[in-house]
């Protein structure tokens, strides 16, 4: 693959970094759609509304300086990593800021148990970083070459930034610390992400050869390594608890799957239905409905054990239905 021009690089630079004769104009802007898309966010998860989070991750602007912070690394360009990487923090804080602030408007709370927009976004796993660096790595060949840059609104929606953020908020105000750290991990996830992949396509197109025109400052190879360094041992380390976080996820999966179909056997016996099997904090929930009188759950108990399900606490609630024959006009 050819080396980027010099003219590209500098185009990379425009795009990206918060510096020149413009500054405030560059600050005002980010900082106006970040609020708006914090607040786009945070509204659309409250409401449950995926197209109204699809169309914050549009507005959002923090993938600017997260690609700033990669350019900066690459061109040794310490106050511009600086300037990005503090751009990313405050804007981060932010738009979680906002998420509790709106939360504390809203009469119930926002968690996971009744609101899928926070539940897809507190258990992040192993293919939500699979799928995060596959995405930085579109984002930042699209920053590489102006010729494909139409991409871009796509990487916006695939790597969610602002609306885990909502999450964070909206989940601490409302009680919940674990969800919002599971938020928060998946930001950091897809944060981490973009810069590992940003950096490995930037080496790709050799854009550190243009560091000694573009930056200029003293030991800028060896800062330059701890940089890749750090961002590579932070990648490590967030693939630890997605590991963790994928492997009980797919044991509550199978768990709840083998409870599905011995429910789902010892109600039909009984003439029941099984309505819904459902993973909570405190156990599996499995709602029977059926005529009246209710059926035995010792039996099901049994067959749970059988199952190799003793470890397991299963709620059972237990819903008799009626049905009455009207005749009209008799």
């Amino acid at each position: 693959m050819p080396a980027i021009a010099g003219t590209d690089v500098a185009r990379m630079k425009d795009q990206l970094f918060f510096e020149g004769p413009d500054l405030s104009r560059r600050l005002s802007k980010f900082w106006l759609l970040l609020l708006l898309a914090g607040v786009i966010a945070t509204a659309g998860v409250v409401a449950d509304s995926t197209a109204t989070v699809i169309g914050a991750m549009i507005v959002a602007p923090l993938m600017v300086p997260i690609l700033g912070s990669v350019v900066a690394v690459v061109l040794a360009d310490r106050d511009n990593l600086i300037r990005s990487g503090a751009l990313v923090v405050t804007g981060a804080a932010s738009v979680v800021a906002i998420g509790w602030l709106i939360g504390l408007a809203v009469d119930t709370p926002i968690v996971a148990a009744t609101n899928a927009q926070v539940a897809s976004r507190v258990s992040p796993r192993l293919i939500d970083l699979i799928a995060a660096l596959a995405t930085g790595a579109v984002g930042s060949v699209a920053l590489a070459r102006d010729d494909i840059s139409d991409t871009l609104p796509g990487v916006a929606i695939a790597i969610s930034l602002v609306p885990p953020l909502a999450v964070v908020g909206l989940t601490l105000e409302s009680g919940a610390p674990d969800q919002a750290l599971g938020a928060l991990l998946l930001f950091a996830t897809n944060v981490s992400a973009i810069l590992a992949t940003g950096l490995l396509v930037m080496g790709i197109y050799r854009v550190h050869r243009q560091s000694a025109v573009h930056a200029a400052t003293p030991n800028k190879e060896l800062r330059r390594s701890r940089a890749v360094v750090a961002i590579v041992a932070g990648l490590v380390v967030i693939a630890i608890p997605l590991a963790f976080t994928s492997a009980h996820v797919a044991s509550s999966t199978s768990r709840e799957s083998t409870v599905s179909d011995v429910a789902t056997r010892w109600a039909t016996d009984a003439g029941w239905d099984v309505a819904s099997v459902a993973t909570q904090p405190d156990g599996i929930v499995v709602r029977v409905t059926g005529p009246t009188p209710t059926p035995d759950t010792d039996t099901l108990d049994s067959e749970l054990t059988n199952a190799g399900l003793d470890d397991v606490t299963v709620h059972v609630e237990l819903i008799p239905s009626t049905a009455v024959e009207l005749t009209p006009g008799d």
